[in-house]
């Protein structure tokens, strides 16, 4: 059971966990035939490192205009994941192992999964995600994949209702083996849209 928490707009470290999404962003091509969650999560277990660019906006109701934000993301399997944002502001954001470190105006601070469990699940459920892991994910989530190798959705909707106080849904589009966007709607109404280009290195396990 979740300890009660406010709500997800005001837990950057919920926000945060997002960041691990990113991470599937050099998912390997797969082939065109047979095109469902299981060969999804197949190509998924095979990625074992990414780097892009993001473009983040967060549409807030108590704001006119959507909030942006850009920078670097990097994926080392694992289970080290970095969101590294330069504009408007330089800030990171790594989670290594069970330890999420953020920086922002020169102060560091580390903080053990452990005693976040909401952000511990999510972040959990986002590693089984890049990993392949789709019994992990059922017992988190429950999934819909739509479209075909061409230009996919997969939908993550929460069934601990502890989280689904906080998060409505996740949907990760993509286009073959490359994700491309990730959005978060939160159960209060705002919601956050990343836009994910694949840059460098996109190293995988051979193909068996």
């Amino acid at each position: 059971m979740f300890p009660k928490r406010t709500r997800l707009a005001d837990r950057p470290l919920v926000r945060a966990a997002t960041l691990a999404l990113l991470l599937a962003v050099a998912m390997p091509a797969g082939a065109a035939g047979d095109w469902d969650i299981a060969r999804l999560m197949d190509i998924l277990s095979r990625n074992k490192s990414s780097d892009a660019r993001f473009v983040e906006r967060k549409f807030i109701a108590l704001l006119d205009q959507p909030v942006e934000s850009s920078g670097e993301l990097s994926y080392v399997a694992p289970d080290r994941l970095e969101k590294r944002t330069l504009k408007p502001k330089p800030e990171s954001m790594l989670l290594d192992g069970g330890m999420l470190t953020l920086e922002r105006g020169g102060r560091k601070r580390s903080l053990p999964l452990a005693d976040y469990p909401e952000v511990g699940a999510f972040v959990e459920s986002i590693r089984a995600t890049l990993s392949g892991d789709f019994k992990s994910l059922q017992r988190t989530y429950g999934l819909s994949l739509e479209g075909d190798a061409a230009q996919w959705m997969l939908t993550l909707t929460p069934s601990e209702p502890r989280m689904a106080q906080l998060v409505q849904t996740i949907r990760i589009g993509g286009s073959r083996g490359d994700v491309t966007s990730i959005e978060v709607q939160q159960a209060d109404g705002d919601r956050s849209l990343m836009n994910i280009q694949k840059t460098g290195r996109a190293d995988k396990a051979p193909a068996t």
